[in-house]
């Protein structure tokens, strides 16, 4: 079964499964691309290793039974020639630890040379709010745009902190909406393609961004995460009836449910 909205789906926003959604959909677009770019090009996939508060365990996936446990012990006085003060009880927690979080992006390299030509990333929780996974993730995106390599940036995350914002005020009126692709060629920076779309619409298709005079390939972004939706079999885990996490906007609200209730999921 595909997924019942016409775009991205927005159950699977769910931090209970995003982490394998943006696995499966990194994997498909090297899969893909890889065919039209060789031999002149390789397609590596390379992730990004930091440490993080535990607080950032619910982003990605992590029960929070993991982080946090209590459980109260009492204390009784053992009997002695010298009396002592009563002990109160004690509270056993456990104390937020450092958390390994890894992030996976695709390097498009040249073979002969070993230049990375264009960078793809798409966009995880850590990366739109403060904290380590954010902070690390703007240095290497200004490094990117410093530079003549090419820079994709896929988010499908409503919620966070977009990325085009904050950084220049030449994007300060960009438009403000569910999902954004962003298209940075390293030749025709400070522009950059932006395409912007909501709950309601398809995924983009662009061209990938290489050398002069290389044919680019067209990625198909719906039809990739139609296929990572169908193999991952979403459709038997996911519980429509519920709402999903985030929730939509209030102008969203009917219009979700209408849907639904026509795939006979409402």
């Amino acid at each position: 079964m595909v997924s019942p909205f016409p775009g991205m789906d927005p159950y699977l926003e769910n931090p209970e499964f995003w982490s394998e959604v943006h696995h499966r959909l990194i994997t498909a677009i090297a899969i893909t691309i890889a065919p039209f770019l060789r031999p002149k090009y390789r397609v590596a996939i390379e992730k990004r290793t930091y440490m993080s508060g535990g607080e950032d365990a619910l982003l990605v996936g992590i029960s929070d039974g993991a982080i946090l446990s209590e459980k109260a012990e009492k204390k009784t006085p053992k009997s002695s020639t010298i009396t002592l003060p009563y002990q109160s009880e004690s509270t056993i927690v456990t104390l937020p630890q450092p958390l390994e979080i890894r992030e996976g992006y695709l390097e498009i390299k040249e073979v002969a040379t070993g230049k990375v030509v264009t960078v793809i990333e798409i966009l995880s929780p850590t990366n739109k709010r403060a904290g380590k996974g954010r902070e690390k993730y703007v240095n290497k995106r200004l490094n990117i745009l410093a530079s003549p390599t090419h820079l994709v940036e896929i988010d499908l995350l409503r919620s966070g902190k977009p990325m085009t914002r904050g950084l220049s005020p030449l994007l300060s009126a960009y438009p403000k909406t569910d999902y954004r692709v962003l298209v940075a060629r390293g030749n025709r920076r400070p522009q950059a393609q932006l395409y912007a779309f909501s709950v309601r619409e398809e995924l983009p298709k662009f061209l990938l961004p290489l050398q002069p005079n290389d044919s680019e390939p067209l990625v198909d972004l719906q039809s990739l995460f139609r296929g990572v939706y169908e193999r991952a079999g979403f459709d038997l885990t996911i519980d429509y009836t519920q709402a999903p996490l985030p929730p939509l906007k209030p102008e969203d609200q009917l219009w979700y449910e209408s849907l639904l209730h026509e795939k006979g999921l409402g």
